[in-house]
């Protein structure tokens, strides 16, 4: 997820990622665009991002994969599987998903925080997992302080420029991803806590399944990030066009519960 309203400043926002509908003050935990450069990736390499639906454009090497979309990173596993497995009921429309799903349901992910971050990355964590939680799904998430965790939330701030957190997709077992890198220098010296939830609650999404819910044309700039072998299918009970309320939105600027559709998405896939 990425912090990216310079270019949407003369909209109307309304104490959430982006909502055209209504105005008020976006907190300060907004600060630039981020223009991501590619760096020495080889032409099979971004052939295989094409492949697995996404747009190599602005792809970056990180310590993980290849980092794309700005807060996604696939692995070198995914890069050599070439293709994404496919999973019935999963949803493209609204709510975009990547085809590989947290299995083995029902189930408690745990998660810890690195000793390295803030306390309100803490406090984040724990009101994101209740979000979560509260929506009684098969999968739940619990913050553990010892032990190994199936996400690790842990500070990174090598990240690129205006980048808040970056995640991947679950694995091909059906594990969600194993960890979310903050940049703390990204945020205000003084988040609220309910920013820091939905950046966290947005990095999970990832982990579990989820694309950005306006990939088709992103409200940060960018363009289309590419579907290809991902599909687009309608969830019924959602809108065909971007959820400006949603948790999955590709740009962070305050404070996001889930909305309407993205429980109904949550409920399709893990209900």
């Amino acid at each position: 997820m990425i912090n990216s309203f310079t270019s949407l400043g003369k909209f109307c926002l309304f104490a959430s990622i982006v909502l055209l509908s209504s105005c008020s003050k976006i907190e300060s935990d907004v600060i630039t665009d981020a223009t991501l450069t590619s760096n020495d990736i080889s032409a099979s390499t971004i052939e295989s991002i094409k492949n697995l639906g996404f747009n190599p454009t602005g792809a970056v090497k990180v310590k993980d994969g290849i980092l794309v979309e700005k807060d996604v990173i696939l692995t070198d596993a995914d890069l050599k599987s070439n293709a994404l497995s496919y999973e019935k009921n999963a949803p493209t429309e609204e709510q975009y998903r990547t085809t590989r799903l947290v299995k083995n349901l029902p189930r408690v992910i745990t998660i810890k925080v690195a000793t390295t971050l803030p306390a309100i990355f803490i406090s984040g964590t724990d009101e994101m997992i209740k979000r979560y939680n509260a929506l009684g799904l098969k999968i739940t998430f619990q913050r553990i302080t010892s032990g190994t965790p199936n996400i690790d939330i842990t500070q990174d701030e090598t990240l690129p420029a205006g980048v808040l957190g970056v995640s991947g997709y679950p694995n091909l077992t059906g594990n969600p991803y194993s960890s979310v890198r903050i940049k703390t220098g990204t945020f205000s010296a003084t988040p609220k806590l309910g920013f820091v939830a939905t950046v966290l609650a947005h990095e999970v999404g990832h982990a579990i399944g989820f694309r950005h819910t306006d990939y088709m044309a992103r409200v940060c700039g960018g363009g289309n990030e590419g579907a290809s072998t991902m599909g687009a299918v309608l969830i019924p009970g959602t809108p065909s066009t971007i959820d400006y309320k949603s948790w999955m939105l590709s740009c962070a600027g305050s404070d996001v519960p889930f909305s309407a559709s993205d429980i109904i998405a949550l409920n399709t896939l893990y209900k």
